[in-house]
């Protein structure tokens, strides 16, 4: 055959250096390293595993798996609805097979080729790497100082006639710190009306600062904001993929329209549905990830391991030693971590909180390591 002068591929979704890696998994590391025992805390999972509600109500559809889901997400929207104490109609809901495919749903929905995207690093790295698949340009405002502050001024100067999205995430990934709400108030109303702001909000079941806020302020304010949630977190669903956001109704029916029928299974809607109702299961994980990282704290003070009190479930430190190596090592110990230098954040690792055993594990491992 001869080679063809024209190729089929699109460009922007050939192979590239630097595109996304997820966490490893469990099974992949216990075959490399043997470990009997191996605490995985680097992904941001609920280290209690999943709501006993979710679970009860995945048992009770099992027998319908021969049936289509629901063509539409109206029955969950209308939970969603019901759970925001109904302050926000179903239409204002937008719901997808994860939160990080809702994010790539929004990038589809908004975004042309030669369009542009404002980034705050160090952030989640789907956001810019949907946007270059896309053909869209991404612009890194980074955030400033040491509490990573919103660099104001310098979104605003960002801004272009080609500027479609803003993606903010609080509390931030990887970074574990949040946006105040001054910040937020100063900012968003200043946000031209041909820009999306992208509010990620996924860990704010564990933000307890005076002043974090999420994002249904400025979409009652009708500011265009989407709001994005996922049940991956706190609710400990991740291995069912399932997340969702909120807007404003013209922004909603809208993002209706690019959704893809049937597009969320039915084991993940009843679960995520039987999980909003669940408020026992998320007071026990707040209160396990708040009283632990209290313990965590004062561990790495000891150990002089520079570090960022989190609004998370997860704490990011930044040790007196090579990001790959540490990784490395502390896999030898049978402890997960994650380097998250590709995330923006430069020889930092990410740590997720998990009970006090791995916790004690972790910092153990550490203490070990570094010397």
């Amino acid at each position: 055959m001869s080679k063809a002068s024209i190729s089929i591929f699109k460009p922007t979704y050939l192979p590239k250096a630097g595109g996304y890696k997820g966490g490893k998994s469990l099974s992949e590391v216990k075959a490399k390293i043997g470990k009997k025992k191996l605490y995985k805390l680097s992904s941001n999972e609920n280290y209690l595993g999943a709501s006993p509600k979710a679970k009860k109500a995945i048992r009770a559809a099992i027998n319908d798996l021969g049936l289509y889901p629901e063509r539409t997400d109206v029955h969950f929207r209308k939970a969603l609805s019901d759970f925001y104490g109904c302050i926000m109609s179903p239409d204002q809901f937008v719901t997808d097979n994860s939160g990080v495919a809702l994010l790539e749903m929004i990038e589809r929905a908004f975004l042309n080729p030669g369009d542009e995207v404002i980034i705050c690093n160090p952030a989640f790295k789907p956001y810019y790497m949907f946007a270059g698949k896309l053909g869209a340009k991404a612009i890194d405002v980074s955030m400033i100082g040491k509490n990573y502050d919103l660099d104001i001024k310098g979104i605003l100067k960002a801004i272009t006639k080609k500027t479609r999205l803003l993606f903010l995430c609080s509390p931030n990934n990887p970074t574990g710190t949040h946006i105040p709400q001054s910040q937020l108030d100063e900012l968003l109303p200043q946000i031209p009306a041909h820009v999306v702001t992208i509010y990620d909000e996924v860990y704010y079941q564990y933000a307890d600062a005076e002043d974090f806020t999420i994002g249904l302020p400025y979409v009652k304010a009708g500011l265009n904001v989407i709001a994005v949630n996922s049940f991956s977190k706190a609710y400990g669903l991740a291995g069912l993929r399932v997340g969702y956001g909120y807007t404003t109704e013209e922004i909603g029916r809208y993002l209706a329209q690019v959704r893809r029928p049937f597009h969320i299974n039915t084991l993940s809607m009843d679960a995520a549905q039987a999980a909003l109702k669940d408020k026992s299961f998320i007071k026990k994980t707040v209160s396990l990830v708040q009283e632990e990282k209290q313990y965590l704290y004062k561990a790495l003070d000891k150990l002089g391991v520079k570090y960022w009190k989190t609004q998370a479930n997860f704490i990011t430190i930044k040790p007196k030693m090579n990001d790959k190596k540490l990784e490395e090592a502390m896999l030898m110990q049978g402890v997960m971590v994650r380097p998250v230098a590709n995330f923006g954040a430069k020889g930092c690792i990410r740590v997720t909180i998990g009970d006090h055993e791995a916790n004690k594990a972790y910092i153990k491992a550490l203490r070990k390591v570094l010397k």
